[in-house]
């Protein structure tokens, strides 16, 4: 199964086949011959676990009829991955964005699965919906205000479904803390403190590709740091209420750079030997079909310099959440860190849990200067003894020591929640059960997770705390509480 980003740790939790007890849902068989048909709404590389698996695991239950891409490139990308997978030629109809209730009507498709820019997701949802059809939808749900308020306005006028995929709730090690938040183990959540690190391979791809353009992504804190937000959100039942960051680019971009005395740098990453910090397309096959033999399409580079200008959103951020009941996180995203993965400590009237992952304890460097995407590759991984990869989730209680709580593994990448999330992404309806864990998530989720980011880049530009009641995102977000 392909993974969303080459760039992201490998770690082993990323890489087990067999799940512990309990973590794969239970689903009934799937009834011969019904099958869902599925088209892809923006062919990159996102696109390729969603392919992957209804090309494989989910074959029997979904079928992929249509891609649509303003790039043909990179659907002539999927065509060939299709054709492989099927043994022959999948002669897949192709169509550009404003062909999209064209594609619904003509392939008579049932869900799109919408893998695009994130600027572009709230009008291809919503014009997927008027269409007649339902949405899976990679997150962020969208990236600002009037992108909400269109996606919700679409939902109340449709009554159709939209499936957000938040992973990382099906990867065990956050499941895990959320049985122990719930479990009322800890006592009453007062506060919670989460700090993530993004390493200088990982973190700087944000910097490479159209991420950077705040326009596109709203920054880090909505296109990733949803994820976190909405993990929060998660985990203590609880919707946020009142946000306050502060933050700045002060690391990538070509000012800092001239500050720190780099000099020249090239304006792109393929092709450069000796340098860390860039990306060759050619090294990764994917890659280079997906973007360098698809430049002459639309122009677009996946390697840019990440000291390189045009660069407008922030690697370093810090929040002050208030939540609805009481509850308050501080949250920090660094995205030039050495080492890359978390740290979530949550505090409650009868103890406290703290949740630690190293994904990648440091980045390697091969012989020419070139960063390794995976360090297991080498005889010897930098940092294995002071900061060896793993997760450990401790709870202790007052006046109690502290006791170390067991982490089923998972199966897939990130740590292990990819592959679960895939099952239900296709086989919700064949659930024999719903979910104790309540990861499945739809479009509310995904209002909660973008109102923090969203009221954040509104705190950073005004220096003010912003109540997310006020921006109006369409929708309460305590609606399904």
């Amino acid at each position: 199964m392909s993974d969303q980003n080459p760039t992201a740790p490998r770690p082993a939790s990323s890489s087990s086949t067999v799940a512990g007890e309990g973590v794969i849902p239970e689903f009934a068989p799937a009834p011969e011959g019904q099958h869902r048909r599925y088209a892809v709404a923006g062919t990159g590389h996102r696109a390729g676990m969603y392919v992957d698996a209804i090309l494989g695991e989910h074959a029997d239950v979904a079928t992929l009829v249509a891609l649509l891409d303003t790039n043909p490139g990179r659907m002539a990308h999927y065509e060939a991955v299709a054709s492989e997978a099927l043994g022959h030629a999948a002669d897949l109809p192709q169509y550009a964005p404003d062909g999209l209730e064209k594609m619904i009507a003509e392939q008579s498709v049932d869900v799109v699965v919408v893998t695009a820019p994130d600027h572009a997701h709230a009008e291809l949802v919503a014009r997927v919906l008027a269409a007649g059809a339902d949405v899976v939808v990679e997150k962020p749900l969208t990236i600002d205000r009037p992108g909400c308020r269109r996606i919700t306005g679409a939902v109340a006028e449709t009554g159709r479904d939209v499936v957000m995929t938040f992973n990382y709730r099906y990867a065990p090690r956050n499941s895990s803390l959320r049985q122990v938040i719930a479990s009322g183990e800890i006592g009453q959540v007062t506060s919670v403190h989460f700090e993530w690190v993004l390493d200088t391979v990982h973190g700087a791809d944000y910097f490479r590709r159209w991420h950077r353009d705040k326009k596109n992504s709203g920054g880090l804190l909505v296109h990733k740091s949803s994820h976190h937000f909405d993990l929060v959100n998660w985990w203590l039942g609880d919707v946020p209420s009142r946000v306050y960051a502060r933050g700045g680019l002060k690391f990538y971009g070509d000012r800092n750079a001239a500050d720190r005395g780099l000099g020249a740098r090239p304006a792109r990453g393929t092709g450069v030997v000796g340098d860390p910090f860039t990306l060759d397309l050619t090294n990764d096959p994917r890659l280079k079909s997906l973007y360098l033999d698809a430049e002459e399409h639309d122009g677009y580079l996946r390697d840019q310099d990440v000291f390189g200008p045009g660069i407008t959103i922030e690697d370093n951020l810090s929040l002050l959440v208030d939540y609805r009941r009481g509850a308050t996180l501080t949250y920090s995203l660094n995205a030039h860190s050495p080492w890359e993965g978390y740290r979530v400590s949550v505090n409650g009237t009868a103890g406290r849990a703290e949740l630690e992952v190293v994904e990648r304890g440091a980045i390697a460097l091969d012989d020419e200067g070139n960063a390794l995407l995976d360090p297991s590759a080498t005889p010897t991984s930098l940092g294995d003894a002071l900061r060896p990869e793993g997760e450990r989730l401790l709870v202790q209680k007052h006046w109690e020591r502290a006791a170390e709580y067991p982490i089923p593994d998972g199966i897939g990448g990130h740590g292990g929640g990819d592959a679960i999330l895939l099952k239900d992404v296709f086989r919700r309806h064949l659930r024999v059960s719903e979910d104790a864990l309540g990861r499945p998530a739809g479009y509310l989720d995904g209002l909660r997770a973008v109102s923090v980011g969203i009221a954040a880049n509104q705190s950073l530009v005004t220096g003010l705390p912003v109540m997310i009641a006020d921006l109006d995102l369409g929708a309460s977000l305590e609606a399904d509480l």
